[in-house]
C-alpha cells in the first residue's frame, strides 16, 4: 500500500469521469505497494481499462471473483439474477451456468446453496481459462464451446437450474455503451443481435432437452426486452414469467420446464 495523497488520485479519477472515484481510489491505493505502481495502475484506469482487470478482480455477491482482461465483468445487477436462482434451488441441485465468463454466477449460486453440482460452459477460451481456476476449489466443470455443444450429453434432462446470462446489448447500441465496455470487453459477450435476443433464441431451441423435469432458465434482458424473451421461451414449450428488482434496476426472465411433457 502506498502514501500517495487520497485527494490526488480521487481527483484524476473524477476528471477521467469516474463515477465513483472516491470507492476506486481506495482500492487502487490499496493495490499499489509504491508510488510509481500506483501513477500506473491509475494512468491504466484514466486511459479507460475496467476497474475490475486492473485489479485483477471483482466483487459480486459478497465474493471476490478472479477477471482477467478479455473476459466479460459481472455486473452488480447481475446479482438480482443469481438471488432468484438461489430462491429457486435446493440443496444438491445440479446447476449450469451457461455463456459463464468468468464463472462468477455458478460461484456465487454455489456460495448460496449447498452440495450444488456445478457445470459452466463458454465460447471464449480465455473465458474457460478464468472459470477453471474460479471453480476448481469447489470441483465445478468448465467446458469450452458454442453453448450446449460441448457439454457431457449424460447432462441431459437433468439440469435444475441454468443461469445463462446471455448477451442481449443490440447490435446497433455497442457503439453507445460506455468504453471500458465497448473498448475492452469481447464484443461476442455484449453483442445480442439485432434485437439484442438472437442468443436467448438458440438457448431456448435446446433448453428443453437438458432442463430436467421442472427445472428453471433464468436469463438477464432489458426492462423493454423481457416480454419478447417471455414469448420466445413459451414458444419453446416453457413456462416463463418476468421478475424485476428496483434494487438492482435488474429484469429477469424464468423459464420452466413443465413437470409433464
Amino acid at each position: 500500500m502506498t502514501t500517495a495523497p487520497f485527494s490526488t488520485v480521487v481527483t484524476a479519477l473524477r476528471t477521467a469521469g469516474c463515477v465513483f472515484a472516491e470507492d476506486e481510489a481506495r482500492l487502487l491505493i490499496d493495490e499499489a505497494t509504491t508510488p510509481a505502481q500506483l501513477d500506473a495502475l491509475v494512468e491504466r484506469r484514466v486511459s479507460g481499462e475496467p476497474l475490475e482487470y486492473i485489479l485483477g478482480w471483482v466483487a459480486f455477491c459478497g465474493l471476490r471473483i478472479a477477471v482477467d482482461p478479455g473476459v466479460f465483468v459481472p455486473r452488480q445487477r447481475t446479482e438480482f439474477l443469481v438471488h432468484e436462482a438461489a430462491a429457486l434451488s435446493r440443496r444438491g441441485a445440479v446447476v449450469l451456468d451457461l455463456c459463464c465468463g468468468s464463472g462468477a454466477l455458478g460461484i456465487a449460486l454455489a456460495a448460496e446453496v449447498d452440495d450444488v453440482e456445478l457445470y459452466a460452459a463458454d465460447i471464449e477460451p480465455s473465458a474457460v481459462a478464468c472459470a477453471r481456476r474460479n471453480l476448481a476449489s469447489i470441483g465445478g466443470r468448465v467446458f469450452e464451446g458454442d453453448l450446449f455443444d460441448p457439454l457431457p450429453p449424460d447432462l441431459r434432462g437433468r439440469v435444475g437450474i441454468l443461469i445463462c446470462n446471455t448477451p442481449y446489448v443490440p447490435s446497433a447500441a455497442i457503439g453507445m455503451m460506455p468504453p471500458e465496455a465497448r473498448d475492452y470487453e469481447p464484443h461476442i459477450t455484449l453483442d445480442g443481435g439485432t434485437d439484442g435476443l438472437d442468443v436467448q433464441r438458440r438457448v431456448a431451441d435446446a433448453a428443453g432437452e437438458w432442463l430436467a423435469p421442472g427445472g428453471h432458465l433464468l436469463v438477464e434482458v432489458s426492462e423493454e426486452q423481457a416480454p419478447h424473451a417471455v414469448e420466445i421461451f413459451a414458444t419453446h414449450g416453457l413456462i416463463a414469467r418476468i421478475a424485476e428488482s428496483e434494487e438492482f434496476f435488474a429484469t429477469v426472465v424464468i423459464a420452466t420446464q413443465p413437470t409433464a411433457r
